[in-house]
């Protein structure tokens, strides 16, 4: 950026990370069934969590290496629970601050409520963790090289892709058009390549929503005094901001400018920077990591599944940042999906099963678009009177214990709750509990008795838990034809859990599991590899859950498509004129000066 009146250049270095090196090179034959398009966060996930199912991955970013902008900053307990299904939570925690939420500041800069979730007893982990989004990209690009079927080509686009009843036939090539495009088949695309996607152009997807003039500035600090480990969101109308800490003195700082002030996608003056965050510290140019003045959208793909290829992230769904909740949408995406793929890809499912993925993410995700949206509208309002209600309205409910735990807890938050798709809805006492995600206590297993969180002791694939279930009971459910994976039976009132064969033992280690499955006695609890219930039942109604996921069996319909054959696909080398850079839809032309915030 040139100086502006004398006042020298904010430091906006280069990537700090050096450029990934390609495991394989370019020129090796593509053995690949699952095309990821796009290595932010979101590929980067789906990634990880097909080569831990054993799927062949090829991973292509148009970028040299990894991204240094200035996006997501908020990792929460979900996410962290999905690195944990893919083995790469521990690469993860040293880059991401243990955070204790958002604390909504009033109108005069006092506090209002701190709305700290109900930090790890969900599902194992911090519920809402500040982070930095280049060290996230870069540590799990770094974890890919050890997983021997993710192939990942950085420098490189993809150009075409025509879809044929059984795969998918694809045209990749280097960025800058220099080099031969290679055509080869795969059998799925996924389109994790960001607001402007390429696959969601040329699948020719449109999407709904709308796109919010206010321009914000976001600003990422070094050498910052702010240590709390939560966000703030400051509720001043004259000028909503919000401020994230981060580890080793790093800050972001959020600014609603006034008109005038800046153009969305136009580097700010060190001058504007300065000015915003005199209130907070002193700043010089070289404290700067990154500057940039952004707008948002809220919007929402037609659909999330077009034949043989998927959306994913933000190609899928954009929103404002204001409930820090764009880049882990993404991965609840990578959770929901890439299950399903391994288990058609090996047969143990038809293709009827990847339609449960628009079906299912659909909901949720325009439920928290519009969650954003409000969030937005009552936390960083600019009406002064809209303010003093908001605070108003806050300090009422906090006197009461319904509004204090409503506020406290993030129950404004919606949850994931299936109602459509790989479950099995039953009525009654119970049947709340289907389509909601398994918690993840943690439990005694094992002969030693060690502590290990739940899902470690659940695997990979689909589980079985019974709670205080007879031997006939598992006897029965083993014959009715439920999807093959762990058995494991919930021992509680304080009890020994002892293996039997073809089945472990879980007991309670710190007064959880019994609080969770106290009321259970006598059910099972049929939770797939995404850690979603997909039923619960007691032991004599086991035929009628297996025969109601039998739909998404192979040969359950003429719908269902062969996978395609195992064995490196042929490539055909020419050398072919580049395709100029897709065009946004008109709805997303700005993405690529938006969703910049926390989210």
């Amino acid at each position: 950026m040139p100086p502006t009146d004398g006042v020298p250049p904010m430091n906006n270095p280069q990537s700090p990370h050096p450029e990934p090196r390609r495991r394989i090179a370019a020129a090796t034959p593509v053995q690949a069934d699952v095309l990821v398009v796009g290595a932010g966060p979101t590929g980067l996930t789906a990634a990880h969590l097909l080569g831990s199912l054993g799927v062949r991955v090829l991973l292509v970013e148009r970028n040299p290496t990894t991204s240094d902008d200035a996006k997501a900053i908020s990792l929460d307990d979900e996410s962290l629970r999905t690195l944990q299904s893919a083995g790469i939570d521990g690469a993860v925690y040293p880059i991401i601050v243990p955070g204790t939420g958002t604390k909504y500041f009033d109108v005069g800069g006092r506090p209002l409520v701190h709305a700290r979730g109900l930090g790890d007893q969900r599902f194992g982990h911090p519920f809402k963790n500040p982070f930095a989004q280049p060290d996230l990209e870069r540590v799990l690009v770094e974890e890919l090289g050890h997983r021997p079927d993710v192939e990942t080509r950085f420098r490189t686009r993809l150009f075409s892709l025509e879809q044929q009843p059984d795969r998918v036939r694809v045209g990749v090539g280097p960025s800058e058009g220099t080099g031969p495009v290679e055509h080869f088949d795969v059998s799925y695309v996924l389109g994790c390549d960001g607001g402007r996607s390429t696959v969601r152009e040329l699948l020719s997807i449109p999407m709904q929503g709308r796109s919010f003039p206010d321009v914000w500035l976001v600003a990422d600090t070094v050498g910052d005094p702010h240590d709390q480990r939560y966000g703030m969101h400051m509720g001043d109308p004259t000028r909503p901001s919000v401020i994230v800490p981060g580890r080793d003195g790093r800050c972001r700082y959020e600014f609603l400018l006034h008109p005038g002030e800046g153009v969305a996608g136009d580097p700010p003056p060190f001058e504007l920077v300065r000015d915003l965050l005199r209130p907070y510290r002193e700043i010089t140019p070289d404290q700067v990591e990154r500057a940039v003045s952004y707008t948002f959208n809220a919007l929402l793909a037609d659909r999330l599944r077009d034949g043989r290829c998927f959306l994913l992230g933000d190609a899928a769904h954009m929103m404002p940042p204001f409930a820090g909740q764009g880049l882990n949408s993404g991965v609840r995406d990578a959770a929901n999906l890439c299950w399903k793929l391994a288990d058609v890809l090996a047969g143990r499912s038809g293709d009827a099963l990847l339609d449960t993925y628009d079906t299912e993410r659909r909901p949720h995700a325009q439920a928290v678009i519009d969650l954003s949206v409000r969030l937005g509208r009552i936390v960083m309002t600019t009406s002064r009177g809209r303010a003093r209600l908001r605070d108003l309205m806050v300090r009422t409910a906090m006197h009461t214990p319904q509004g204090r735990r409503y506020l406290t807890e993030m129950r404004y938050r919606p949850n994931t709750r299936v109602r459509s798709g790989a479950v099995v809805p039953f009525d009654g006492r119970y049947g709340s509990l289907v389509g909601t995600f398994l918690p993840q206590p943690r439990v005694l297993h094992g002969p030693h008795l060690q502590v290990t969180r739940l899902d470690d002791v659940l695997g990979r694939g689909w589980s079985l838990l019974g709670v205080g279930v007879t031997d006939a009971d598992w006897n029965t459910a083993a014959h009715t034809g439920l999807p093959a994976g762990k058995r494991v039976s919930v021992v509680l009132d304080d009890r020994y859990p002892r293996d039997r064969p073809g089945r472990t033992a879980v007991a309670d280690a710190d007064g959880r599991l019994q609080a969770l499955f106290g009321g259970l006695t006598g059910h099972f609890l049929l939770v797939r590899p995404d850690r979603l219930i997909a039923a619960v039942f007691p032991g004599d109604q086991a035929e009628r859950v297996s025969h109601s996921l039998r739909r998404f069996a192979p040969g359950a319909g003429p719908d269902v498509s062969p996978a395609a054959p195992d064995g490196p696909a042929e490539i055909s080398h020419e050398v072919v004129r580049p395709r100029p850079a897709p065009t946004a839809h008109p709805v997303t032309e700005s993405a690529s000066h938006t969703q910049g915030g926390p989210r």
